[in-house]
């Protein structure tokens, strides 16, 4: 998989900005580095975006804008993304958002 950019901020979480794949993949590596089996990468990579993903943003699921208001961890260790339309929430697995 070849990646160029990722919305993710590199700085305040007011300013969305995209940084290259080569950031990323060092952000990764730092918040899995000391991970033993795949829950602790799972919690490191989670504590990486709640402190480097400048929320909120827009994005479209299924072709309908909706607003990314904040990461969560469930319950059986997914990473979802807290989206918003029209006052009603729905968690969208992280993995399934469109890049």
């Amino acid at each position: 998989m070849t990646r160029k950019t990722s919305p993710v901020a590199s700085g305040k979480r007011s300013q969305r900005k995209e940084i290259p794949a080569a950031r990323l993949d060092e952000l990764i590596e730092e918040a899995t580095v000391d991970a033993y089996g795949e829950s602790e990468q799972t919690s490191g990579f989670y504590t990486m975006l709640e402190d480097h993903l400048a929320v909120p943003f827009k994005t479209k699921v299924l072709g309908v804008e909706v607003t990314v208001e904040r990461v969560d961890m469930t319950d059986d260790e997914r990473i979802v993304a807290v989206c918003e339309r029209n006052k009603s929430h729905q968690r969208i697995p992280i993995v399934d958002l469109p890049h």
